[in-house]
């Protein structure tokens, strides 16, 4: 079988080596008028990003080929390698589909005004890193700063395919059932596709904290760098600090400190401490939003909207929603804290029980929680595979996890808050279960059907 997939990759190499002298003669001779004689846009397509997805899945698809010609590819990783090849086509198929994209122009606003020697705008509401290392890209404009992204976010889900494997595997889920979690979650993820379609930082902020967790305690410097920089494109990572000052690691500590510190420094150098201050401006500005969008599922939307029903004066709708999130707050804690002393999700260390309550107040604190926000949750929902067991908290479970994952995002009050709901219900469930005699039934069942399959 081997010679069969080395004469693909042979064909493939060949291919692509005319490919690429085609259009290096076509340009010499015509420059990009004559590559628009080859190259059309479809109507209800993005041109740059049709030709960013054609060629990522061709060289991917050279990669498949080159791992079966070398027989790279055996009974130990065959899972987890086509899995990957499968999720990343699936995604380059749909985004290519996508012809327009969102968020990315509040980074590209930002990134100009930096570049222009203006304040950060209003519309801009992560610390200032992120616009700081964006205004090198200003020049390329905004088909430019997209496509760039674009791939940026593409990387992205191919790394947290793998981090999301080795976290679970961390958490000592079997390595099979690993792989099929992670494929499965992926393939049907609504966050997922809302943080891909509006070219969010998410991802690359989930993939920092995973990286934080895998490298310790191996690698304190690694650990702490990737949780400060995490912090700093999105600043609700900075909840997840808790769960390794709980470690009373000091050298973690020191080089958090030092990083955090240190990446800060780099906006000063280039724009002054003022710009620190137009962060706490906007995010003060945030909070005094008086409309609510149903997109956006955080306890200040939800409770704004009785407003004009009610005559309730927004003053007292900011300090309703200030007092929920203090009821979350000891909500998380409290769970947190048994999770720790139970030891519900690792019989070893503190940081890794402590993680999944602190996700969903890192998720639901914020004064806006976007549906996919939601992303941030992926550990939360799948750890609580190893701790379920009733069959009619599977039911409750499984209905959190379809408002939160599966379902589509729609405005529809109140039904569209069930992305509100169902973290909290998760947090309730990991508080029921926090004392956990005996191992999932699920994870035994699936574990052993995954063995029949290889036999």
């Amino acid at each position: 079988m081997r010679k069969y997939f080395q004469i693909a990759l042979n064909a493939w190499l060949m291919s692509t080596v005319l490919a690429i002298t085609q259009l290096v003669i076509i340009y010499f001779r015509n420059g990009v008028t004559g590559l628009n004689l080859f190259i059309q846009e479809w109507p209800l397509s993005n041109l740059a990003v049709t030709l960013a997805a054609t060629t990522v899945t061709w060289v991917l698809a050279g990669v498949l080929l080159y791992l079966l010609a070398n027989g790279k590819i055996n009974k130990s990783n065959a899972w987890q390698t086509f899995g990957f090849f499968l999720v990343m086509f699936v995604y380059l198929n749909i985004l290519r589909e996508r012809f327009r994209y969102g968020d990315y122009h509040y980074y590209l606003e930002a990134a100009t005004a930096l570049a222009n020697g203006q304040p950060l705008p209003d519309t801009y509401l992560y610390l200032p890193l992120w616009g700081t290392l964006l205004r090198f890209l200003v020049p390329l404009g905004d088909q430019g700063v997209m496509i760039v992204l674009w791939l940026v976010n593409i990387v992205a889900l191919g790394a947290f395919y793998f981090l999301l494997i080795q976290t679970l595997e961390r958490y000592n889920f079997p390595r099979r059932i690993s792989v099929l979690i992670t494929i499965l979650f992926l393939l049907i993820n609504t966050p997922l596709m809302r943080t891909l379609g509006f070219l969010q930082v998410n991802l690359m902020t989930l993939d920092l904290i995973l990286l934080s967790i895998l490298a310790y305690p191996k690698n304190n410097f690694l650990s702490a760098l990737a949780l400060a920089v995490a912090v700093h494109l999105k600043t609700s990572p900075a909840v997840i600090v808790l769960a390794f000052l709980l470690e009373f690691n000091w050298r973690w500590m020191f080089w958090f400190g030092v990083s955090f510190l240190g990446i800060g420094l780099f906006p000063i150098a280039m724009h002054g401490v003022d710009i620190y201050l137009q962060f706490v401006n906007n995010t003060i500005a945030l909070a005094q939003i008086p409309d609510t969008n149903f997109h956006d599922t955080s306890f200040d939307s939800f409770l704004r909207f009785f407003n004009p029903f009610f005559g309730i004066q927004i003053a007292q709708t900011r300090l309703m929603a200030l007092g929920a999130k203090v009821l979350l707050l000891v909500a998380t804690l409290w769970t947190m804290t048994q999770n720790v002393r139970e030891r519900s999700f690792l019989r070893e260390g503190r940081l890794l029980n402590a993680l999944p309550s602190l996700f969903v107040f890192m998720t639901l604190a914020s004064p806006i929680v976007w549906d996919h926000h939601g992303i941030f949750l992926t550990l939360t929902f799948l750890l609580m595979l190893k701790l379920i067991r009733s069959p009619g908290h599977w039911v409750v479970f499984m209905a959190a996890y379809f408002f939160e994952f599966m379902l589509p995002s729609f405005d529809f009050f109140p039904w569209s808050y069930g992305r509100l709901v169902a973290p909290m219900v998760v947090l309730w469930l990991m508080f029921a279960f926090r004392k956990k005699d005996e191992p999932s039934s699920f994870i035994v069942s699936v574990d052993q059907w995954l063995m029949k399959l290889e036999s």
